[in-house]
């Protein structure tokens, strides 16, 4: 899968949730066709007609089923709930111990020489998407239920999404380009609406 697909992975992933129960390798499988038309797309459509619906059950079924070799090493169970309006909440079991033994500096009081081990994180915002540009309002974040400073999380998401091309990972509060000549995102309950 190319990196182009990959980013339209991350960004659906903000934008579904899961039901347990309903996780199902048909979903995974009907989650990646709909995945491939959306990164061909369709040159000859005009822009902001093409819709196409992603529901919380076919992302997670995917992220079960196929996200392994995507996700990036020490993040794993990802899982998030769409609530409408924009509001998402998601979950991963992120693996702390690489990150704290980069980081820690020894001193006593250095949060890095606290933390460690494969956690829960979990996170609530709101995905604003228009004209092609996305950002992600985060209102809390937590790990294994206890609150987490921005500037940790900030700390966790950029180490974890670093690339060649991006050094310092991910910044939380920029704005984004939506890959694919997606136009938005419409989050509504339990489904999103991808336009292109």
């Amino acid at each position: 899968m190319t990196a182009r697909a990959a980013a339209i992975c991350g960004l659906i992933l903000t934008v579904t949730s899961l039901e347990a129960a309903d996780v199902s390798k048909q979903q995974a499988d009907l989650f990646s066709r709909k995945l491939a038309q959306i990164v061909q797309g369709d040159a000859a459509q005009k822009p902001g007609t093409r819709r196409t619906p992603v529901t919380e059950t076919e992302l997670n079924s995917w992220f079960t089923y196929s996200a392994k070799p995507l996700l990036p090493a020490g993040v794993s169970d990802p899982r998030v709930t769409m609530i409408g309006n924009g509001k998402v909440t998601g979950q991963a079991i992120v693996d702390l111990d690489a990150m704290a033994k980069k980081k820690a500096s020894g001193g006593t009081f250095d949060i890095w020489n606290l933390v460690g081990g494969k956690v829960p994180v979990n996170v609530a915002g709101t995905l604003r998407t228009k004209d092609g540009i996305g950002s992600f309002d985060l209102e809390s974040a937590d790990v294994s239920g206890l609150p987490l400073p921005k500037s940790f999380l900030q700390e966790v998401v950029s180490y974890y999404s670093r690339t060649a091309d991006h050094p310092q990972g991910v910044k939380i509060d920029d704005p984004f380009a939506l890959p694919a000549s997606i136009r938005q995102i419409d989050v509504g309950a339990g489904q999103a609406v991808i336009v292109q």
